[in-house]
């Protein structure tokens, strides 16, 4: 089979191969190529936030009918918050059967390097009223500099809802949108020609900085993360597809191109432009995409959720914390919260973990200072567990909605070879 070597997923796979060789021949220039992947994101970053205005005002204005956008956002909001749950309960179940935490040597754990966390934790407020607080902008032009995605969504929401109560004296205003909006995924296409060299920058780093090696304890850690997250998407996420008459792989072969690309950058929000023009392509319609693919990136992180109860019970192992189930639900609940908030605070993974042991002084936030070596690791099975729990709630959404051109679905399928098909 002859390779092309202009498709962008073979120069994607080729930066990955690439990036690995370079960092275990040379572990120092290896480390100091991840900012080729910290530019990367940073371009990228800079298009998110107004693809999204755009894309959710598009999405909520151009519908016209309130009642149909609470409808919309009610039927993602209780998918999002069930299907989390699921995702975190099964983190908690498969972490207590391997215990990948006991026996390790806790002494080892640099208890210093976890203050910042902590620190930033307590800053960030990710508590139930933080959260909620966090969601309000205190201005609109700040949000938009910041990059924050909720208090972004928050206010598209209500420019959305405002467009559409003013029915057709707001289809320009939609209209240019829609215009502005192609602008933006073209830009997007132009951004993605360098994303193997991001990848490239972004393994190099992983491999130069971290070795090949690893303690035994956090490798089967990091293997009962992977495990949990396959058994989610084939069994939990595979069952939803089957149910609403799509396959699960032929679903994730189409958006492979997004995987790949938040396989090498470890950010899920790298992807989201494209993600989003290829579920339209699929057979959703716009306005779901453009209100569903953002709200879930806050709401719907199931690869987060997973993680997040691991890494819990992992350090209640290591510490020989006894944790009743009491114990066990009362830490669910409480991640059924914070697990929520982990978009919108930087460094999610330490932050978000150290603000639910903070709030569950059972297992000391100290612990999390085990997990610092490997977090990159498992990074990028967060990110991408999570892009397709966002992709699968997007086409079950449209299809409860009838909001599916299921004739769309075949062709879609079969052009899956471009990162954004026009």
């Amino acid at each position: 089979m002859k390779i092309n070597f202009r498709n962008l997923t073979v120069q994607v796979v080729i930066g990955i191969i690439l990036g690995i060789i370079v960092g275990l021949a040379s572990p120092k220039f290896g480390a100091e190529l991840n900012i080729l992947a910290q530019w990367f994101i940073k371009l990228i970053k800079m298009l998110v936030p107004p693809i999204i205005f755009f894309t959710v005002v598009i999405g909520i204005g151009g519908m016209g009918d309130l009642k149909k956008v609470g409808r919309i956002g009610g039927k993602a909001l209780i998918y999002f918050e069930v299907v989390s749950t699921i995702a975190l309960a099964i983190g908690l179940i498969v972490v207590n059967l391997i215990q990948p935490g006991h026996g390790i040597d806790t002494s080892q754990a640099k208890t210093s390097e976890v203050s910042q966390f902590v620190t930033q934790a307590k800053d960030n407020e990710t508590g139930f009223i933080g959260f909620i607080s966090n969601i309000i902008p205190e201005s609109i032009a700040g949000a938009f500099v910041q990059g924050d995605l909720l208090p972004i969504l928050f206010f598209s929401v209500l420019f959305g809802a405002a467009a559409a109560s003013l029915g057709e004296k707001a289809k320009p205003v939609i209209r240019f949108f829609e215009d502005m909006t192609e602008i933006f995924f073209k830009i997007v296409g132009i951004v993605m020609r360098v994303s193997p060299i991001a990848a490239f920058g972004a393994m190099a780093y992983t491999v130069g900085q971290f070795g090949a090696s690893s303690l035994i304890n956090l490798g089967e850690l990091m293997a009962s993360v992977y495990l949990t997250m396959i058994i989610f998407i084939l069994l939990v996420l595979g069952s939803i597809a089957k149910i609403f008459g799509f396959n699960i792989f032929k679903f994730i072969a189409y958006i492979k191109e997004e995987l790949l690309l938040v396989l090498g950058t470890s950010s899920s929000e790298s992807a989201m432009p494209s993600l989003m023009k290829k579920l339209e392509n699929f057979g959703c319609s716009k306005s779901v995409v453009g209100l569903v693919v953002p709200t879930g990136y806050s709401f719907n992180l199931d690869g987060t959720a997973i993680y997040l109860s691991m890494a819990s019970i992992f350090i209640a192992q290591a510490y020989n914390v006894h944790l009743t189930i009491g114990h066990q639900i009362m830490l669910l609940l409480i991640l059924m919260l914070t697990s929520k908030g982990a978009a919108g605070v930087t460094g999610s993974g330490f932050i978000t973990l150290a603000a639910t042991l903070s709030a569950f002084p059972v297992i000391p936030v100290a612990g999390i200072a085990l997990l610092i070596g490997v977090d990159r690791f498992m990074s990028e099975s967060r990110a991408i567990t999570n892009i397709i729990g966002n992709a699968v709630a997007t086409v079950v959404i449209s299809k409860t909605e009838k909001e599916f051109e299921r004739v769309a679905e075949p062709a879609a399928v079969a052009e899956h070879t471009e990162s954004i098909p026009s």
